[in-house]
């Protein structure tokens, strides 16, 4: 069983400039004549950890990290009360993967992504197929409204009633019709009063729910005031606009993807992202790679997802 290679610290890191005055934290570790890959962090506005650089080899990979716009050590961070999301979108995003593989002078590179990532990844290998070596996605998500609908107006309620109701707690009763849109108002009030519980609230109910089961260290992460308050806008901000994308447009494009090496891993538990997304995005990929975790949930350091991400980052560093 494969587990995260040892803590290891950048070799080198930096803001960089991309624009809409947005500046974006890299960095890069392992060994810098190391295969290049692309680490795509979840959310979105989850950040990226010291742990995420383990996934990979550093004697074989040259490991890129970064921030997306607005979270982690990106600046401005839309915890901010002036926060101004407007140059926050899917496309923005993938101009930024863009700038920085132009910045670091890398011709081209693994991708990898989780959760949101995957879907960043999507987008990116979509948009740019020829920049991309290989894919690795964990726990997808395309933001197709029945994947929002699960997750965000109900339907994983199902399963947890008791959480649910704690995610209810800050909308009006006669505004739970669509929570996404709910909670967008809350989120978005200028009175931490208002928008600081509303953020607590969103982000416990993902963190609770992330992992096959409740993990302490997760939730308090999640739950941290500021972290809490990107966390939140940030994914609100995109789920209100479906990612600027189609509905379904990342699994229909996928069939540009042909010529790229791709493993996909889910947790057939896994109820933020569940298995039917992976199913149909491995239906439109017939050379990708399922590997189907029989007893895993969502969080990429459940052993037996981390054990095929890092069997495939290991098979790919080659």
């Amino acid at each position: 069983m494969r587990t995260l290679y040892p803590e290891i610290e950048p070799y080198d890191s930096g803001l960089l400039e991309v624009g809409d005055g947005q500046a974006v934290y890299w960095e890069t570790c392992g060994n810098p004549d190391g295969k290049p890959v692309v680490f795509l962090h979840g959310g979105p506005g989850g950040g990226s950890s010291a742990d995420h650089r383990r996934l990979f080899d550093p004697a074989r990979y040259r490991i890129v990290l970064f921030d997306q716009r607005g979270c982690g050590r990106s600046t401005p961070h839309a915890s901010a009360p002036e926060a101004d999301l407007s140059a926050n979108t899917s496309s923005h995003l993938v101009a930024d993967i863009e700038k920085l593989r132009e910045h670091l002078d890398i011709g081209s590179w693994q991708v990898f992504g989780g959760s949101w990532g995957s879907a960043l990844a999507l987008a990116y290998a979509e948009t740019h197929p020829d920049r991309v070596r290989e894919l690795v996605l964990r726990g997808i998500f395309t933001l197709r409204q029945v994947e929002l609908d699960w997750f965000y107006e109900g339907g994983a309620a199902a399963l947890f009633p008791d959480l649910w109701e704690e995610f209810l707690a800050p909308v009006p009763v006669g505004e739970r019709g669509h929570l996404i849109r709910a909670y967008a108002t809350l989120l978005n009030d200028p009175d931490p009063a208002i928008h600081g519980p509303a953020a607590v609230a969103w982000s416990r109910w993902e963190s609770s729910t992330i992992t096959l089961l409740p993990r302490a260290d997760v939730i308090a992460q999640f739950t941290e005031p500021a972290y809490a308050v990107a966390f939140a806008r940030i994914e609100n901000h995109f789920f209100m606009n479906g990612g600027w994308w189609d509905d379904g447009q990342l699994i229909r494009d996928a069939v540009r993807l042909a010529g790229i090496p791709t493993v996909i891993v889910q947790g057939r538990y896994d109820i933020c992202t569940p298995p039917m997304t992976a199913w149909a995005l491995a239906d439109a990929m017939p050379h990708a790679e399922l590997k189907m975790i029989p007893d895993a949930g969502h969080a990429f350091d459940e052993p037996g997802i981390l054990d095929a991400l890092v069997e495939a980052t290991d098979r790919f560093a080659s």
